[in-house]
């Protein structure tokens, strides 16, 4: 069994969670590596509410995700809960459920091209926007400087799809790509204002989750969805916040691109080949993840995720000075950097 309470030892302990992150981004020699998990359902379970209410209400999230931070050690706070934030501000519908994700009920657009059809939101006063802008305040009020803080964006072509349906966006960027990219161009504006918005409710980092991106070519890929990811995420640096893009599924058709937005933190699904990750992103981005959160951490023991963490550290080229000793936790996810053989970094073991 894991232990729910971390019990780092004082003396490999010499940051805090907030430096620890930030040095580890900035490429510095940091204690240990930064925990920075996406929880989600592992959180609303842990803490025994909803995963309803946990979505439905930013101060349920807050205090669900401070109890982690407190009991488990880890780096950072993040608002994420499910994709629809912007979509249900746009004009959708969501039912809230209690056991997973809320789930979509009306896609704006589904029967229609017509974009005077959405709605204008505004994260200050639109409902689920404006929601994760007082969970960031109250996450500054305790953890400012203490963690990490992040929020988070949909993606162009992720939001698209929310907005659209999945096959109707699709068959739109083969068939209707002015309007595809108009659409696009909507959820880039849209995008920015919420990002800028949680930067100046105290979020360091920004999330882009543009899942759907992983179901493109290359080449619609680098046409349609780099240049506007481009554009939100040099928005975001503008600003003052550090990028985490997030892209579920196999990317590594798509590195050389993603290589190219300048992001300061990739997330990798168990599927992209971390060595070539490394290769096409070069020493300048944290790789995070890479485990998968089943089979090799939730059905998993402590023993194999240690294994499984030393395999990913050897295939980012990692090189460590001394025995490391690894988180043991359900739904890990670790930032991971390549250092120089004079510039170690290690892992802490919170059992």
């Amino acid at each position: 069994m894991f232990s729910h309470r971390h019990e780092t030892r004082e003396r490999d302990r010499c940051m805090n969670s907030y430096e620890r992150y930030m040095g580890m981004v900035k490429g510095e020699k940091v204690d240990f590596v930064p925990r920075v998990p996406i929880l989600m359902h592992f959180a609303a379970r842990f803490a025994g509410v909803t995963y309803g209410d946990f979505a439905r209400d930013g101060a349920i999230l807050v205090a669900v995700n401070r109890k982690l931070v407190e009991d488990f050690g880890f780096e950072q706070l993040d608002i994420m809960s499910d994709p629809w934030r912007e979509t249900v501000d746009f004009g959708g519908t969501i039912q809230y459920l209690d056991d997973a994700v809320p789930k979509c009920t009306r896609h704006p657009l589904a029967d229609s091209r017509d974009l005077g059809v959405l709605q204008n939101p505004d994260p200050r006063t639109s409902e689920r926007m404006r929601n994760a802008l007082r969970a960031l305040a109250l996450y500054k009020e305790f953890g400012h400087h203490r963690y990490s803080i992040t929020g988070w964006v949909e993606g162009p072509a992720a939001e698209a799809a929310d907005l659209r349906g999945v096959t109707n966006f699709l068959m739109d960027l083969m068939t209707e790509e002015g309007f595809a990219c108009d659409l696009m161009d909507r959820c880039v504006a849209n995008a920015i204002a919420f990002a800028l918005a949680q930067v100046d409710e105290g979020a360091d980092t920004i999330g882009i989750g543009d899942a759907i991106a992983s179901q493109l070519s290359p080449e619609l890929y680098e046409r349609f969805v780099f240049p506007r990811e481009k554009q939100i995420v040099d928005a975001i640096h503008a600003a003052g916040g550090l990028v985490r893009l997030h892209i579920c599924g196999d990317i590594n058709h798509l590195l050389p691109e993603i290589a190219m937005l300048n992001v300061d933190i990739l997330d990798c699904d168990s599927m992209v080949d971390m060595a070539a990750a490394r290769d096409a992103l070069g020493n300048g981005v944290v790789l995070t993840g890479n485990l998968d959160p089943v089979r090799a951490v939730m059905d998993s023991n402590p023993q194999a995720i240690r294994d499984a963490l030393r395999e990913v550290y050897e295939l980012s080229l990692i090189h460590i000075s001394e025995p490391t000793r690894l988180l043991s936790i359900s739904y890990a996810v670790f930032c991971l950097k390549k250092k120089t053989p004079n510039n170690h970094t290690k892992a802490t073991n919170n059992q």
